[in-house]
């Protein structure tokens, strides 16, 4: 979210990023809510200059009582004043009561629109109305296509035994799963894996609540955003919309959440924190047959990146997680590319991201595994995060000071791995022609130092 100074300024600069985003049918909105603001402004200052004329009335109400006291003769007349000066002060609160009630509804109307204006992108960023226009920036490793073929990634947990689509969607529906055996080993190998790797850089391990009330929602992701994604727990004893609860779509819903309100003092950032959680999405419409098995699913588990540090740090930030991804997908023998996303590709929220992307061979294409984003300081804004920063400052008189002052955060997030389509390009990478899969030194550990996995005697094939 902007600031809304900032659009009452810079209109033009708030219209062209707009139309750099393709939302023409929010331009009126720019005009819209400046107009609310300048009612709101003069509404509050109308009730300030009625609140400091109060003061001034009720100091001299106290005046005409004293006076009474030291000269009764003067009582009758200063009791006609007073009562005269208690009318008006009356009026007057009824006209103040009346503007405040006007600025809150002006207030949240102006939020309500500021929600919804899109973030001021990176100069970086390309320009493009949709996913289609988002660039390869660089690959690393070498994409190979075996000459055996790779089977459909449920085929290939099948051989194991792995996977148990059809009693998941009798006991659950279509976008669940059984993983087993091998398979949900090697699923919790690959969190674990991810675990330590993002401490041994310095992140501290955190586990999150997995639900979060509606007032946290609004402050860490847009409402289109919000509806296509999120689950309601509909709870009948819940009367305040801000109260109800949602289960987490990531992590980083809850982790940018938990410092709403709050000022961290400088010597604490930047904050550098890796969550583990399932994760809860709705994924409406319809999907093809490469988005079907585990691919694109209601239910899932994540390990995350999230960064909380100084507005000058974040670019910084931006390029230290996704190279984290990179190297985390390197060390299991996965290539993958970086793709930026362009300005039509990215959620309001967003000032830059981009997403890493792994090789498929069996699609001989790469497919996204993780996304990076620099939201600048929009979740801040709406969540109230700052960061507490010694000033020098120099007085009226020339002398230098100290002077401690607050600022709005900036917050990022990134993919470290999601397991299920993890497991897609883990297994379609390291497959053998006789269906055995490679396990890479760095995951052996958690997998009881086994170093390849082998098919299972009796194959039951999934129903998908």
């Amino acid at each position: 979210m902007l600031d809304i100074k900032f659009v009452r300024d810079n209109p033009e600069v708030v219209k062209e990023n707009i139309r750099k985003k393709f939302q023409d049918e929010k331009l009126p909105l720019v005009d819209q809510v400046i107009d609310l603001y300048a009612q709101a402004l003069e509404a509050k200052q109308k009730a300030e200059a009625l609140q400091a004329n109060r003061n001034a009335l009720s100091k001299q109400i106290g005046m005409l009582k004293g006076q009474a006291k030291k000269n009764p003769d003067q009582a009758e007349e200063n009791e006609k004043k007073i009562a005269e000066i208690t009318a008006q002060v009356t009026a007057e609160s009824e006209e103040r009561e009346s503007l405040l009630a006007k600025q809150y509804e002006l207030d949240a109307k102006v939020r309500e629109i500021m929600l919804v204006i899109p973030n001021i992108i990176d100069p970086s960023v390309p320009i493009g109305p949709d996913d289609s226009w988002n660039v390869e920036i660089q690959r690393f490793g070498e994409p190979k296509v075996p000459e055996y073929d790779i089977p459909y990634h449920t085929d290939i947990m099948g051989a194991y035994n792995g996977i148990d689509l059809t009693s998941a969607r009798r006991v659950s529906g279509t976008g669940f799963y059984y993983l087993l055996g091998d398979i949900a080993r090697l699923h919790e190998a690959v969190l674990a894996y991810a675990r330590d790797f993002m401490i041994d850089r310095g992140f501290t391990y955190v586990i999150p609540p997995y639900m979060i009330r509606g007032e946290m929602v609004e402050g860490v992701m847009s409402f289109p955003e919000m509806d296509a994604m999120m689950y309601k727990i509909d709870d009948p004893s819940v009367t305040d919309p801000k109260n109800n609860l949602y289960l987490i779509g990531t992590s980083e819903h809850s982790m940018i959440a938990r410092f709403n309100g709050q000022i961290i003092p400088e010597a604490e950032l930047p904050l550098n924190l890796t969550s583990y959680s399932p994760c809860f999405r709705k994924e409406k419409g319809s999907h093809g047959l490469e988005e079907r098995g585990v691919y694109r699913i209601h239910q899932f588990e994540k390990q995350e990146m999230i960064v909380i540090c100084k507005p000058e740090d974040s670019m910084d930030w931006y390029d230290k997680l996704w190279h984290n991804s990179v190297d985390l997908f390197r060390s299991l023998d996965i290539p993958v590319r970086q793709l930026e996303c362009c300005s039509g590709d990215l959620a309001d929220l967003k000032v830059k991201s981009c997403d890493i992307e792994a090789w498929s061979p069996r699609q001989k294409k790469y497919f996204e595994v993780c996304s990076c984003s620099n939201l600048g300081d929009a979740q801040a804004r709406r969540l109230g995060i700052r960061y507490s920063e010694n000033v020098e400052v120099v007085d009226k008189k020339g002398r230098k000071k100290v002077k401690k002052v607050t600022k709005l955060a900036h917050t990022l997030n990134n993919t470290c791995v999601a397991p299920p389509r993890m497991l897609i390009a883990f297994l379609e990478n390291n497959l053998n022609a006789d269906g055995s899969v490679n396990i890479p030194e760095a995951l052996r550990p958690y997998m009881g130092g086994k170093a390849k996995l082998e098919k299972a005697k009796t194959y039951i094939p999934p129903q998908d």
